[in-house]
This record gives structure tokens, C-alpha cells and sequence, in this order.
């Protein structure tokens, strides 16, 4: 570390590459940013220039310089894999926009190699589990406020989705968030999913399946509902109710005024998950570096980006299937108990 500040270098500058470039410069006083890559080398530049960061090669050699301390991968999806097991090789922290991987398998051996490092040196980017809202509703769980939580109803409901959308990725990009956030929230793992298939929505600028909805079963019994609809919404809204055995817990809106005018009330709501989430991200990062500076990370690990994983795919095979499917996973290591 130089300045007393851990020395980060960032892989892939695009678009929420670059946001987490300028929380990790003017919001979260312990990072500097030093070294930039991406597979198109002019984002690259144009940040390295914007931040004053050194332009790699690669990101192996991003990875492998002694002039980085911790490494942020927000690449195309099916980087996030190398880039990570190669910063777990060097034994240096590293945060991982989801999903962790493509494959359980990578997954896997991401788990064995960061397990024979002896410590967490992973924080996957699930930053729902700093937003306010949800940070109120685990501890009201873990404090039994509501008695024991025995289910979940929620919405992930979007406007619109960039060219290229498919089915499968509301799942993989979207209702992974759920997926996350909800195991977090219960602390249990699932035992069985299943998506079924409703009616479809004229607004959906493509031939992906929208919406859909999603359903959990964890080991104990509760059962959780995601309805995900993905394209032709009326705003970015995110709603989330824990029902417990004394009383219920509802995620509130981001604080907003209400306005009474026109003989009618109203309040304004988002467009974008940025509008929603940013204090969120702000928070993970703070977190992050925190969590590098104590040796003690405290977000979402490995073994989290794992569980998704896995629970994504049979996610997935159930819409193929129309059945049920379980969700088996490997054995947890220590580490992340």
C-alpha cells in the first residue's frame, strides 16, 4: 500500500466500471485507483487519463503487478471466472461484480483455492445487503421481532433491458439479486426452485419470456416468490415482504416527498437501479475497504456467488423442465461459516 491507501486495479471500464472507478476515487477515502484494463483499450485510457491510473496489457498483468493490492472485476460475465481464480492465486483481495461465474464448477475451485489461502479475500458485488431498507429488515429478523420468518414475497420489476436480452438472464441478471438477497435475510439455504410460467406482458420490446415468476423452497420450509418482470414496467421497483409467525416486515421506498396536488397523492420513483441503490454501492465499497484493511470481509463471499450459481441453474432447468428442481450443493468450508 502506498499513502497509506490499498493500491486497486480495476478490469472492465465500462459503464459500471467507471462508476465504481469514481466511488472508489471521491467516496471511499482508504482506495486509490492505479491501473485500469478492459478488453477495448479507449475506455481504458479515457479512465486511466480521467483517474491518473497506469493502462495494462491484460488483466493478468493487472492482476500480478506489484503496484496493485486489490483487484475489482466488473468485465462481461464470462471473464468474471479467470480474472478471479488468477487474484485468488496471488492472494489478493478482490471484488467481483455478479455473477461470480458461468459455472458451478468454476465456482468450485474458486472455493478450494481461496479455502487453501486460509482467509476470505472475495466480496461478490451483491450490494442489497448494504442498502438501508434490507440492512433493517435482517436485524428485525435476527432480533425475532417478527417470530420465525416463514415467508417471502417479492417483485423486481424494470422498465426496459439493453439489446440482447434473453430468458435466461432474468434469472442470471436479475432475479440473482433475490436469489442473494433472500438467503441473507433467512440465513438458510434453498432446497428446491421452480419458475412457472404466466401470462405475458404485450410490453416487452422482445421474444424473452416476461415476466416470470420464481419460487424457493428453503431446507426449513419457507417459501419465497419473486415476480420478475423485466421489461414494459412502470418504474425500476423493488418491493420485498417477510411474513413471519407475529407480524410482517415491508421493505419501505426510498424516502421521497409525497405530493398531494391535482386531486391526487403521489410520489416520484425510479427509472434506473441507480436511482434506487447508489447510497448501496457507496456503502458496499466503504465496506470492502474496510473489510481489506482488517483482514475481515464482511460481504458477500464465495461461497454466496456459489450458491447463486447453483441456484440459478436449477432455476433454469425447471423453466426447461416445468418441474421442480433441487438446488445440491457441496459442503461449506470453514471459512465461510
Amino acid at each position: 500500500m502506498s499513502d497509506n491507501k490499498i493500491q486497486v486495479g480495476v478490469i472492465g471500464c465500462g459503464a459500471i466500471g467507471r462508476e465504481h472507478i469514481e466511488r472508489l476515487t471521491n467516496v471511499v477515502p482508504e482506495t486509490k485507483v492505479v491501473a485500469v484494463y478492459d478488453y477495448v483499450r479507449e475506455p481504458a485510457e479515457t479512465a486511466a487519463k480521467q483517474y491518473g491510473a497506469t493502462v495494462y496489457d491484460s488483466g493478468e498483468a493487472l492482476i500480478r503487478s506489484d503496484e496493485v493490492d486489490a483487484i475489482l472485476v466488473a468485465s462481461t460475465d464470462d471473464t468474471h471466472a479467470d480474472y478471479v481464480m488468477e487474484a485468488l492465486k496471488q492472494n489478493k483481495y478482490v471484488f467481483c461484480e455478479k455473477p461470480l461465474a458461468l459455472t458451478a464448477k468454476e465456482c468450485e475451485k474458486m472455493i478450494e483455492i481461496e479455502t487453501k489461502q486460509g482467509h476470505r479475500l472475495l466480496q461478490m458485488g451483491f450490494n442489497r445487503r448494504f442498502d438501508k431498507g434490507y440492512v433493517e429488515m435482517k436485524e428485525a429478523i435476527d432480533n425475532s421481532e417478527i417470530g420465525e420468518p416463514l415467508m417471502i414475497h417479492s417483485a423486481h420489476r424494470n422498465i426496459s433491458q439493453s439489446p440482447g436480452f434473453e430468458t435466461d438472464y432474468a434469472i442470471t441478471r436479475v432475479a440473482i439479486h433475490e436469489i442473494d438477497i433472500s438467503r441473507w435475510l433467512l440465513d438458510e439455504e434453498y432446497d428446491e426452485v421452480q419458475v412457472l410460467k404466466v401470462k405475458q406482458s404485450n410490453h416487452t420490446a422482445g421474444d424473452w419470456l416476461n415476466p416470470q415468476l420464481v419460487m424457493f423452497k428453503t431446507h426449513s420450509g419457507q417459501r419465497v416468490d419473486v415476480e420478475v418482470q423485466t421489461d414494459g414496467a412502470y418504474a425500476y421497483d423493488i418491493r420485498c415482504q417477510v411474513v413471519g409467525e407475529s407480524g410482517t416486515l415491508d421493505l419501505p421506498d426510498p424516502a421521497t416527498v409525497v405530493k398531494r396536488n391535482n386531486q391526487s397523492v403521489s410520489n416520484d420513483l425510479p427509472s434506473t437501479w441507480a436511482g434506487r441503490f447508489g447510497k448501496s454501492y457507496d456503502d458496499e465499497f466503504l465496506g470492502w475497504a474496510k473489510g481489506i484493511l482488517n483482514d475481515n470481509i464482511v460481504g458477500a463471499s464465495t461461497w454466496d456467488g456459489y450458491a447463486a450459481c447453483v441456484t440459478t441453474d436449477a432455476l433454469i432447468k425447471s423453466r426447461q423442465t416445468g418441474n421442480p428442481e433441487k438446488v445440491v450443493m457441496i459442503e461449506q468450508p470453514d471459512i465461510y461459516k
